[in-house]
């Protein structure tokens, strides 16, 4: 006789569990303190099995005979209820670590663990967080559409980042990539967005100064009171013809007074080699009056601490400025100076691509930044 609500309430625990039947298999077992839980026994393929289906009054009398209806309809069907079930369970489980931001999480800790420069983890952070996950992160990678990540490349345009849209984009194509090798997806909906991508406006050059303008500069760089971190900093920059990025986190145990190196490791490089510049004499002699100062940091140019290691990306402008250069030079600038003036007195392309660690096609032009050091030795004096 089937169960009704009021037998359901009415039954009191014991000292032992009982059972309570409904029918056709579908039962509410009552334990000593007073939990009850409705169970569903059947036979699959001759053997005998039993499965829950909640606990009782969170699962009413009439859902558990819903539950049971399912159940008996997949027994019709040639499937074991318990074991579709533990897979649909198991299909959700793998969904939620089918997202976006999981995959795109683990695609940035394979980017850290291949050696990317500090700079450049800095900045794929920066974007994941502010344009990549608040679009994306949740979706199923499934699920998401060439419409979602065209969406998503419209919205950083819109607002002038064309750089950004472009880096944002090598990256989506890079996770959706990497999420196929892992068997995450099948599809890879960031394939081709460069079709719809909005060209950039003409490149302007960072400010930079012309050969003419070079000593009146150079005296006032002389002249400076900045800080001496900060002013060697800048003729680093200058007298190297690197980064400033490089030349922030440059650290003692990469320069080599001795043969006159300074030896910058792939971890920091955008080439993933080892990159070796020249050091000009003037500068070998700045730098052995800065390790008096900041020699006990690994850095040679520190900042204020843990989240500021290093001094900050607008130092040495603001040593251009107080001089009276604001608006006229930066940083980025004195390698467009050094570029132009190099080639405009006769140095050959090679040696003057490889000083700036300049990334020519193909292995070779990886390579070649390991050579020319004689030559460019030479040249940055």
């Amino acid at each position: 006789m089937p169960l009704t609500v009021l037998q359901i309430k009415a039954s009191k625990p014991a000292e032992k569990a009982f059972t309570l039947s409904d029918s056709s298999g579908l039962a509410l077992l009552v334990k000593p303190n007073g939990s009850k839980y409705w169970h569903f026994r059947y036979r699959f393929q001759g053997r005998a099995a039993r499965m829950s289906l909640g606990v009782y009054p969170h699962v009413s009398l009439q859902e558990a005979r819903e539950l049971a209806t399912e159940c008996r309809s997949l027994l019709k069907q040639g499937t074991n209820p318990g074991t579709k079930r533990r897979d649909d369970k198991l299909q959700q489980q793998e969904a939620g670590l089918n997202t976006f931001s999981r995959a795109a999480e683990y695609w940035y800790q394979f980017k850290s663990d291949s050696g990317r420069s500090p700079a450049t983890l800095k900045k794929i952070r920066d974007y994941l967080d502010k344009d990549l996950l608040p679009s994306l992160g949740e979706k199923q990678l499934s699920v998401i559409t060439r419409g979602d990540c065209a969406n998503l490349q419209a919205s950083i345009e819109k607002r002038g980042a064309f750089n950004v849209a472009d880096k944002t984009r090598t990256w989506l194509k890079q996770i959706f990539s990497q999420a196929i090798a892992r068997g995450l997806c099948e599809h890879n909906p960031a394939s081709e967005l460069h079709a719809i991508a909005i060209a950039p406006p003409p490149t302007q050059h960072y400010p930079h100064l012309h050969e003419n303008e070079l000593p009146e500069f150079l005296q006032a760089l002389s002249k400076t009171t900045s800080r001496l971190p900060a002013r060697i900093a800048s003729w680093m920059t200058i007298l190297t013809a690197s980064r400033p990025g490089m030349v922030r986190y440059a650290k003692w145990e990469e320069i080599d007074f001795e043969e006159g190196i300074w030896t910058i490791p792939a971890a920091r490089m955008k080439m993933r080699r080892d990159y070796v510049s020249p050091l000009p004499h003037q500068l070998i002699a700045m730098l052995i009056k800065l390790n008096q100062s900041t020699g006990r940091s690994q850095y040679l140019f520190p900042g204020n601490g843990e989240k500021q290691p290093v001094i900050s990306e607008n130092t040495i402008n603001l040593v251009f400025a107080k001089i009276g250069y604001k608006g006229r030079l930066v940083s980025h600038g004195t390698r467009h100076t050094a570029s132009t003036l190099l080639r405009e007195h006769g140095w050959l392309k090679d040696h003057v691509e490889s000083q700036l660690a300049h990334v020519e096609g193909g292995i070779s032009g990886e390579y070649n930044q390991a050579l020319y050091l004689p030559q460019r030795r030479i040249m940055m004096q």
